[in-house]
């Protein structure tokens, strides 16, 4: 019998804050990390500030082996294991499922200068390699690398293993770090990167019909997945309840999303299926929101046939602190925990004239009451992954 699978833990680094009443807070003064970087006054980037990673791993002699975003995710999932309060024993066992994105910045070529094992700076697996070493885990692991659905589908991959009775624990998460001159350049010459001018918390505009991109993020997240049965015998703090998971693949083109959604949408009916519920059920919408003209107008027209009739509330976090790529799903999810946990909606930035009418996109903040979240993120390559979250009560 399939079990319940509850979120005990949650740490993440964004660029607006590494706590969600800082992030909350940073949203209700109508504040944000955008500015405009010196390597290209052409785009707009969100970066984290003031992170060490020797203050939540001490000294560490393979930190050198960890690049930026790695980095942001081997401290959220050290944070995060302190917050669920798990001792040595239980993290013996316990499963480690970590999404990894392309280090884009490859500074240098081979030179004599570099340390004999420099290669672990570019090996997916490396942050997983870190964190296993610093906490203790001797379970099963899993790397995946599936853009910007990648942390969305390595909770959801471990929500699967501990529903089924794989696993009593497992941590999923990831970081990533793009905020350098080669990948500006890459994703400049897709055409995906907002390259409006003018004041750089204004030009950023998810869903409205004047939107040209997305904003450059940074950062990392974790959380503790775990089966209620065994985090209510060990007295754990519960943060909500995973309730379903799907994901899919567009088959498509490399980068463009398939227009009409149907595989997304696939991916989203996947997730209310196993969570037991019907579209109708769902209060909030978690959008994947990244400016771009293509994904917003594809994802509008999903949530339009998946609510004809009622439209939950749908905010758009990435217009707050930015595309956070392969680590966007447990940022925005770790986001969305303290979101629930006070009643509060923000609103989507910068957004005046809605790319769908029909939709009840939050353009103010809301103090509002929610149970029921749909988390859903689309990346290159026509990578699908939706979450179903619920708030938790007795």
């Amino acid at each position: 019998m399939d079990r319940r699978v509850v979120i005990t833990g949650s740490a993440f680094f964004s660029p607006l804050g590494n706590r969600g009443r800082s992030v909350i807070a940073a949203m209700e003064g109508n504040r944000t990390a955008f500015t405009r970087p010196g390597f290209d006054p052409d785009v707009v980037v969100a970066p984290v500030p003031d992170f060490n990673l020797k203050t939540y791993t001490g000294r560490y002699k393979n930190a050198r082996y960890l690049n930026r975003g790695a980095a942001f995710g081997v401290a959220a999932a050290l944070r995060a294991i302190k917050g669920a309060g798990l001792c040595p024993k239980m993290l013996e066992n316990a499963g480690l499922f970590v999404g990894a994105g392309p280090n884009l910045d490859l500074g240098h070529g081979v030179n004599p200068g570099l340390s004999a094992l420099w290669i672990l700076k570019f090996l997916p697996n490396t942050p997983a390699s870190a964190i296993a070493d610093l906490a203790g885990i001797h379970g099963e692991s899993t790397t995946l690398s599936t853009a910007c659905a990648t942390t969305v589908q390595v909770v959801g991959e471990a929500f699967q293993k501990v529903r089924q009775g794989g696993l009593d624990i497992a941590l999923a998460g990831g970081g990533d770090s793009r905020i350098n001159p080669g990948a500006a350049l890459a994703y400049k010459m897709a055409g995906a990167l907002c390259t409006q001018p003018g004041d750089p918390s204004q030009v950023h505009r998810p869903f409205d019909q004047a939107r040209s991109g997305f904003v450059m993020g940074e950062g990392g997240g974790f959380v503790v997945l775990e089966a209620l049965d065994h985090a209510l015998k060990r007295g754990a703090s519960i943060l909500g309840e995973v309730a379903g998971f799907g994901a899919s693949m567009d088959g498509g083109t490399m980068t463009a999303p398939d227009p009409s959604g149907q595989w997304m949408e696939k991916a989203v009916r996947k997730a209310l299926t196993q969570a037991g519920i019907v579209p109708g059920d769902i209060d909030v919408v978690s959008a994947h929101g990244t400016g771009t003209p293509l994904n917003d107008q594809m994802e509008a027209t999903l949530l339009g046939r998946l609510f004809p009739d009622r439209s939950p509330q749908i905010m758009a976090l990435k217009s707050w602190i930015g595309h956070l790529s392969t680590a966007c799903g447990v940022v925005e999810l770790g986001l969305c925990l303290s979101l629930m946990a006070n009643g509060f909606v923000p609103g989507v930035r910068n957004l005046e004239t809605p790319c769908h009418p029909g939709l009840d996109f939050v353009r103010e903040h809301r103090n509002s009451a929610f149970n029921t979240l749909l988390l859903q993120n689309f990346g290159f390559g026509g990578q699908n992954g939706a979450l179903v979250v619920k708030k938790w009560t007795e």
